[in-house]
Parts: structure tokens; sequence; C-alpha cells
């Protein structure tokens, strides 16, 4: 089957249809990594994202039941220049065409995706459709013009959890089966805006209790569980449309240590007074530089976002910056020492992506003792 990439600006990619029928609008992004694609198209932060792999050849090892990031795929798309529909891994279940056709994702493949990428990059990252039943350029456009796009949206509450919820898995070896477990000494209220499995098993496996919250859960509820420490988790879209969760971080300061990972780190910054704005085209990959201020450390890190706290708009109020991407020299990680509150950009937990960054994870429970 054939299947259609179009984009705002009007410019056509024609390929082949893998995984489900359909069609969906959203922004049209690019990712670096090789690997990882299964836990890219799970984590909850693509909501409404169109991803193109920059790597020629996915879907060589297949796919599990054990590497989601999340409880299904919120992504509109998914781009590839070759799917390997011949996988194989000893972990593999099933392909990566069967699996985005079980998670309802419409695939394209056989199109010049390094084409598209220098085009996101010079253009910027812009809103697209992508579809395999309706192939009418002109019906597509009209579809296509209808479509909001991320900015000034809230599309948290379409990832967040439905209800508060326990969560006791830790870290698993894959290779032994054996389970990464610590004495649970701490009580972490998590905040789910779009939260990936990894931060949590991460929590888990450093000693903490967790307790999930939904995105708009109150400062007055999380006081009530008597957590030791709160944990603002990634997600979607636009972090400055959220004020119900800025609030809420506000209310919470000063009062409680507090650590964000992504979106959980833009929703600190504007609780501190900052600002945000949007990426040309964003970082998303699992190769990307950031530098430690505070140690000279260059950490190689998986990132996933679109906006960014704007440093500027935090001067004079007492923030330190601690990170900044080696790319582009954008934030990447602000502290608050007055008011034990630190977040960083990218993505510690990793999964997909190297672990440089997991001292992050022992620094919020020496934060918290």
């Amino acid at each position: 089957m054939k299947a259609i990439l179009l984009l705002e600006d009007g410019m056509v990619f024609e390929g082949n249809s893998f995984g489900a029928e359909g069609q969906k609008c959203g922004e049209v992004v690019f990712n670096t990594s090789m690997t990882g694609y299964q836990e890219i198209l799970t984590d909850p932060s693509y909501n409404e994202q169109i991803i193109t792999m920059t790597y020629p050849l996915i879907g060589n090892y297949g796919t599990n039941s054990e590497d989601s990031e999340s409880r299904k795929s919120f992504v509109s798309g998914f781009i590839v220049k070759e799917n390997c529909p011949y996988p194989s891994n000893w972990r593999s279940g099933i392909s990566l065409g069967e699996y985005l056709q079980k998670n309802n994702v419409v695939g394209l493949e056989g199109i010049d995706t390094r084409k598209l990428v220098k085009h996101i990059r010079t253009k910027g990252a812009m809103r697209g459709i992508i579809s395999s039943t309706e192939l009418n350029i002109n019906k597509l456009k009209e579809k296509l013009r209808d479509y909001p796009g991320l900015v000034g949206r809230d599309i948290v509450k379409d990832v967040t959890a439905g209800k508060t919820y326990s969560w006791n898995d830790g870290v698993v070896n894959v290779l032994t089966g054996s389970e990464w477990k610590t004495e649970k000494k701490y009580k972490v209220v998590t905040f789910d805006f779009g939260i990936k499995h990894n931060i949590l098993r991460l929590l888990c496996s450093h000693g903490c209790e967790v307790q999930v919250v939904p995105a708009a859960t109150s400062a007055k509820e999380v006081l009530r569980l008597k957590p030791d420490g709160v944990f603002l988790s990634n997600g979607p879209g636009d972090p400055a449309p959220l004020g119900y969760a800025i609030e809420t971080v506000q209310n919470l300061l000063g009062k409680l240590p507090i650590f964000g990972i992504c979106l959980g780190h833009q929703i600190l910054g504007l609780a501190l007074g900052g600002q945000t704005y949007k990426l040309k085209f964003g970082h998303r990959g699992a190769n990307h530089p950031v530098k430690n201020l505070l140690t000279g450390a260059v950490e190689i890190t998986s990132q996933n976002h679109g906006f960014c706290v704007d440093v500027d708009s935090l001067k004079g109020k007492g923030i330190e910056v601690t990170h900044v991407n080696l790319n582009d020299n954008t934030n990447e990680g602000i502290i608050s020492k007055k008011l034990s509150a630190f977040s960083v950009q990218y993505h510690p937990e990793a999964s997909p992506g190297p672990h440089d960054s997991q001292y992050l994870f022992e620094q919020f429970i020496k934060l918290m003792n």
C-alpha cells in the first residue's frame, strides 16, 4: 500500500505503508538514535508527533513485551527509510510493522528521510499529516489546515494517569532476570505528565516508595500523602498552558525536595518565575553532549523535547544553571539550593540511551536524606 506525508508548507513525501492503516496529523520531528525505537514509540512525550528516524535501517531486532515505556504508543506516525520485516534477536516477539499495527500507528517507509530531516532542520519542525488511506493531496491539505499544532495547548491531559497508583518494580537485568532491589527508605510522590516506566523503575531501585499521581493533583493533596520528596516527570507539548501544574509546584517549593526531568524541568522553571520558548527543531536522540557546569564533565545524554527554559528569564531569582547543551548552548539543567529543587532537560533514565546521568537519582536521594 502507498502512504503519504504532507507537510504544512506543501512538501509531499510518497512511500509505502507499514503498520496500521489510517491517517493522522501531528508535528513532524526527527530522532537521531540508532536503536531504541520501541522505547521511543512508547514515550508519551511524543504525543501528537510524527517521528522520523535518521538511522536508515529500523526494525532489525524486532519488538518485545518488556521494553515499552508506557501503557501504549501516543505517537501520530512513524517514518523510516527502510523497515526490516524479518527481525533477528533472542528477545524479539513480533516485528516492528506488527507492533505498529497492534498499537494503531501509521508507518511510512521508502522515502528519502535524509531530505526530510534536512528540510526540518532548515525550516523548523512543522505540522504534517501522514496517511495510508486518503492519498488525495487537496483533501489532506484541508484536514491539516484544521490541525492546531502543539503551541498553546495542554496535551498532557491525554497521556496522564486517570488515578493515583503505586509502582513497585525496580530495574531488571535483561540478561539474568534479576531485579535491582534496595530497602525502601523514602516516600516519593511522582507527577505523571507523561511519565516513562524507567524513571519509576530507577526511583524504586534507589530505595523509593513510589506513588504516582495525575497531572492535575493539587499541592494540598500531595502534602496530605506526607512524602519525603516530589518528582516532576517528562511529558508532551508546550509547558506554558499547564497553569494548574505550575501553580502546584509553586505551592510545593520550599516545603519538599523537588526533582524534575524534561517537561518537569520546564514546569519547575516556570514555577520559579522563568519563561520557556519553542526550539526550531528540538533535541531528540540518544547521543546529545551536555556539559555539567558544576563538575566540568561532559555527559552523553538521551533527549526528547521541543521547548526550552529561557535562562535569561531566571536571572536574579537565585537560580544556578547546572548543565548546558554543547550543540547549541541551550539550557539543560537548573538548581535552587535555597528551595531544594533541581531539574534537567534531558533524560537521565535513558531507555533508550547512555547511563552517564543516572547519578542525578542519587542526588535526589541525598537531597531527601
